[in-house]
């Protein structure tokens, strides 16, 4: 087992942001973020002593139990097809589970589901893949992601399908402005965020949260923002590591949805990837049930409208330690999750209502804010 040692930090950090797997949620910056987990670092080198494979930790103790849980959200990075050095990870997280009093290792990588050769690898290794259609998973399974490699502004807008070319000219020609927001921004920003959590049934983070994630991820991170006759519409927090750029948490209150500000926003943040070379921007999680009639396929609509990829991951994968207790904290963190997000909404029930259109309808989601980049309802 090997650890990542202060003097091999700029390695790791220009390993991460040059290989074709690096996530910003392996980078050190997150594990800051997330302070209220350890974080151990795992690496593997190559014959020359450079780093070929890393897998970022975060353990965290669960509450009642004695154990910890070990995530490595869209890890491990590293040739997904190396098992020698998949092994060799996994090999060092055991060790660390013993330590720690890990009862499971959770990963979710960044790889499509239908990469049978890896499933069968890391199943024949012991990881157990757990299937989801909506966003029951700590990362979004389903995504959106667009390839702007090599693509120019101009060639980007084109490319989106018409109806969505005219609701970003639309937003335009009304006046909305887009915006770089700051940290003093940030209480703007969780007001509607909280607008968002209540009409979208989810609980959304704390100011402090986003605070942290700001102070942490320095220049990663952009704040964007979007005004129509000086009220803030919509806002949305992105990241940009690597040869991607993400839409992480967006945000849009009830008001003025005819102006059109979250097509705005999405064109804002794209010019972002395409200025930095960028070659892929992901719009995050949208639902993997297609039907017309369920409730998330608003969201799905409009991300499609952008003619992006639409992207099935392999999904979450667990590596057991303690059957025992993984059978009692899995079931009873499963039940936790909802009973909170209930609390939350019966507490705020009635508190927001959806503005209505023309014909007297609620106005459609063009947009709801993201699952959370990793949702600890333990925290």
């Amino acid at each position: 087992m090997k650890l990542l040692t202060n003097d091999r930090y700029d390695e790791y950090v220009a390993f991460l942001e040059s290989h074709k797997k690096g996530h910003f949620l392996q980078s050190p910056e997150w594990a800051k973020v997330k302070d209220m987990w350890a974080n151990e670092v795992l690496i593997v080198d190559d014959e020359n002593g450079k780093i070929k494979g890393s897998m970022s930790l975060l353990i965290r103790k669960v509450p009642v139990f004695r154990n910890t849980i070990m995530y490595s959200p869209r890890g491990p990075v590293c040739d997904i097809y190396d098992r020698d050095t998949i092994q060799e990870l996994v090999d060092g997280a055991r060790e660390l589970a013993k330590k720690h009093k890990s009862y499971v290792l959770k990963i979710d990588p960044d790889i499509p589901a239908d990469d049978e050769k890896f499933t069968d690898m890391m199943a024949d290794m012991g990881f157990k893949f757990s299937k989801s259609k909506n966003f029951e998973g700590v990362q979004p399974r389903f995504v959106f992601r667009k390839n702007v490699a090599g693509m120019t502004e101009d060639e980007v807008f084109m490319s989106f399908h018409s109806k969505t070319r005219y609701n970003v000219r639309l937003a335009m020609k009304k006046g909305v402005e887009a915006r770089i927001g700051t940290r003093e921004d940030l209480p703007a920003f969780c007001d509607i965020m909280m607008t968002t959590g209540v009409r979208d049934k989810f609980i959304p983070r704390s100011l402090e949260y986003f605070e942290k994630m700001y102070d942490e991820m320095g220049d990663y991170l952009r704040l964007y923002l979007i005004y129509y006759q000086g009220q803030l519409l919509s806002g949305a927090v992105a990241i940009l590591y690597g040869d991607k750029v993400w839409y992480l948490y967006g945000a849009s209150s009830n008001e003025h949805r005819n102006v059109m500000p979250n097509y705005l926003m999405q064109w804002e943040m794209m010019k972002w990837t395409v200025e930095n070379g960028c070659d892929i921007y992901d719009f995050r999680g949208v639902s993997g049930d297609l039907n017309k009639g369920q409730q998330l396929y608003g969201l799905y609509r409009f991300k499609q409208g952008f003619n992006g990829d639409f992207i099935e991951f392999v999904g979450a994968a667990d590596y057991v330690f303690n059957k025992f207790m993984y059978f009692f904290i899995e079931k009873g963190e499963r039940m936790y999750r909802e009973l909170r997000r209930k609390l939350f909404l019966r507490k705020h029930k009635g508190e927001f209502a959806p503005e209505e259109n023309e014909q007297g309808e609620s106005a459609p989601k063009e947009s709801a804010s993201e699952k959370t980049a990793d949702d600890d309802t333990k925290e």
